[in-house]
């Protein structure tokens, strides 16, 4: 018979054992202390470092809660690898574990957004073909899209990949883009799927063949769904029926939920978003678009002449007047797109299309256009990019000024949320993420930051009580790890990498005889670095932009001299056990660019409520990707090795110790002669 009332500690000690693990302390911590705060209706940010096995620390008291309470939970990642590992492995493992001691068995269920399953109304040729320039101008629901290699499919053409889609979509029993190895490329995706808008719902007549309705089906009587932050991030920005009905609400890589609710929350405006938009309205509704042109060429010949910066006051008058005819236009075409009654299904499909497209374009208007007053939490600018082929593109952006607000309401409101990651102590601090996530923070415990904006709702901090903990980490720091800040290097300047600071790569990548991932806070740093290394040193060096991502890694674990240069993705996606990564370089502190316009636009916030904008939005955002970075160097407890900053500031400035405080505990040295001298003494052991 099964306890009626197991201990979190007693299951977690038959999940790990399961899965052949070992005790850990900070595990078993991390696992009462998730359990209390769910039990009591509470909030808990919780930062558990590498190597902790936080995942089991979370799920043992989920799945627990879920079946002993009949209460629904949902768990959220960032990354695609962290949920295939929850969804695949994790958390089926944990589910039949604890069976025997539970009164029922857990039941999961995995929830992305429409655009990740495939369409079967559209494979078998309900929906018309897609404009061949969709690809580049879609402006679809991707509620809870993932990340995919831009290079999937590399080896075929679209035709091809077209066709071995087909076939895998009268195979699969799932849908799920994930699921299709090898992948393919967005646009080959995209002529297999179709975004929640576009979908013709109850209309459909291959309904209960849906495969995204199953999904949804699924979650809605799980006890516990797994999904991402994209998901979250449509939940967030006002559409919380796109997740199941539920009590408790776990977030994975929870340092990351700001960043990707504010990107699901962003939206853009182009000419060629316009256009695409009046093309699909002539061909599949067969309606004349002439003010949405008109408007269109208007806002062509403002948008030149408006400057690639942000609009601190709202957009001038002259470009909010051609928004403005743009919303107007399409208000009046979308009374007349709707799907006609008794009409062909692909002729109806076709004008679900036109009509979610028009949708899309008329919401994005409607908040720029908006008053000046209104638009005070809205942070609007304008962007200039440019293609391969040299065509210049003029987009306008708005972005919500803070998401602390919609965080808590939408997400964690009326429910127990638990946030956790390896990197969520900033400063020495929980306070930073808590003001983010919209949590109570009382006045004196630290200075004004992000989540003190509170602009994007009218109601008060949540009152729900929160806990911040730090479980630690199994691994010994100040034995495993140097942290070496090269004070006498010159501070950094606008270009990419000086003499100075490429001597001492040279002489770093050299004691470590290769095994080098570098960390760069732009494209044109890491090209120079790269560049340099590579007439310099008789080592391999590979750069991000050579190959996908996945590749050039790999290529890095294979061979220990290589080293690896890149940007944003390896602070914070890569791991690399073992000596292959002995040493990281790190080239300057990563605070935003000055002309970030959301980033500014905070920080300006922060100094109006009185508070210090610098430290509050670009000091917080350095120290999170500087603790990911370092975090890249010890990811076993046999692993040993150097973090090099080039930066003196980080030793030198007088926030210096808000950032050092975010990193882990390493022996620190000044001295160059001492991290080379470590370096080569692993070199010669390993």
């Amino acid at each position: 018979m099964p306890d009626t009332d197991p201990s979190v500690e007693d299951l977690l000690d038959v999940a790990v054992g399961a899965l052949g693990g070992v005790r850990r302390d900070g595990q078993h911590q991390m696992a009462v202390a998730v359990a209390e705060t769910i039990d009591k209706g509470e909030h808990l940010l919780v930062q558990a470092g590498t190597g902790t096995g936080k995942s089991l620390g979370y799920l043992v008291p989920a799945v627990r809660h879920a079946v002993l309470e009949d209460e629904h939970v949902v768990i959220s990642t960032a990354t695609l690898a962290l949920q295939r590992q929850i969804m695949t492995r994790d958390l089926p493992l944990v589910a039949k574990a604890l069976e025997p001691h539970l009164p029922r068995p857990a039941s999961i269920a995995l929830l992305k957004g429409w655009h990740n399953y495939v369409c079967v109304h559209k494979v078998a040729g309900g929906y018309p073909e897609d404009d061949p320039q969709a690809a580049l101008f879609e402006l679809g629901d991707h509620a809870g899209a993932v990340e995919h290699p831009a290079a999937d499919g590399a080896g075929e053409n679209l035709g091809a990949q077209v066709v071995r889609l087909r076939e895998w979509a009268e195979e699969t029993t799932t849908g799920d883009r994930d699921d299709l190895v090898p992948g393919v490329t967005d646009r080959a995706w995209r002529q297999v799927s179709v975004a929640s808008l576009e979908c013709l719902g109850t209309k459909c007549p291959m309904l209960t063949e849906c495969f995204p309705e199953k999904a949804k089906a699924s979650s809605r009587e799980a006890d516990v769904v797994v999904t991402n932050h994209a998901m979250l991030g449509i939940a967030a920005s006002g559409s919380p029926n796109v997740l199941p009905e539920h009590q408790v609400l776990v977030v994975d890589e929870a340092h990351e939920l700001t960043d990707r609710v504010t990107a699901q929350a962003t939206s853009e405006l182009s000419v060629a978003v316009i256009e695409h938009a009046s093309r699909l309205a002539r061909r599949h509704g067969g309606i004349p678009t002439t003010d949405l042109d008109s408007a269109s060429q208007s806002l062509a010949g403002v948008l030149v002449g408006l400057p690639e910066a942000r609009f601190r006051d709202g957009l001038p008058s002259g470009a909010r007047d051609a928004v403005a005819a743009v919303r107007d236009a399409t208000r009046a075409l979308l009374s007349v797109l709707k799907p006609e009654g008794g009409a062909q299904p692909q002729a109806d499909a076709g004008r679900k299309v036109a009509q979610a497209t028009m949708l899309a374009l008329f919401e994005v208007a409607d908040r720029m256009a908006a008053d000046p007053d209104d638009n005070r939490h809205t942070v609007l600018w304008c962007a200039r990019s440019e293609d391969r082929r040299g065509n210049v593109s003029t987009r306008l952006f708005a972005a919500p000024l803070a998401v602390n607000g919609l965080i808590r309401t939408h997400l964690l409101g009326g429910r127990s949320g638990v946030l956790t990651s390896a990197t969520l102590e900033l400063g020495g601090s929980f306070d930073p993420i808590a003001r983010a996530v919209g949590l109570e923070v009382q006045p004196e415990a630290a200075p004004v930051g992000p989540g003190s904006l509170d602009q994007d709702t009218p109601t008060p901090p949540s009152s729900v009580p929160w806990h911040g903990l730090d479980v630690g980490s199994p691994f010994d720091y100040p034995k495993q790890g140097i942290l070496y800040l090269a004070r006498h290097l010159p501070p950094p300047g606008r270009e990419p990498a000086t003499e100075a600071q490429l001597d001492e790569i040279a002489e770093l990548v050299t004691a470590a005889g290769g095994r080098t991932l570098g960390l760069f806070s732009s494209r044109r740093a890491a090209n120079a670095a790269a560049a340099a290394m590579r007439e310099r040193l008789d080592v391999p060096i590979l750069v991000q932009g050579d190959d996908q991502l996945p590749t050039l890694v790999s290529q890095f674990i294979a061979d220990e001299s290589t080293c690896l240069f890149g940007t944003l993705s390896l602070w914070q996606g890569v791991d690399v056990p073992g000596s292959t990564c002995t040493l990281v370089i790190i080239d300057r502190i990563p605070f935003p660019r000055p002309d970030d316009p959301v980033q500014s636009a905070r920080s300006d916030a922060v100094e109006k409520a009185g508070g210090n904008g610098f430290l509050a939005v670009s000091a917080t955002h350095a120290a999170l990707l500087l603790a990911q970075g370092a975090g890249r160097l010890i990811r076993t407890t046999s692993d040993r090795g150097v973090v090099a900053v080039l930066d003196p500031r980080l030793s030198t400035a007088r926030y210096a110790p808000f950032l050092t405080r975010s990193l882990p505990d390493f022996w620190r040295t000044t001295d160059r002669a001492t991290a080379t001298a470590a370096l080569r003494r692993l070199t010669s052991s390993g």
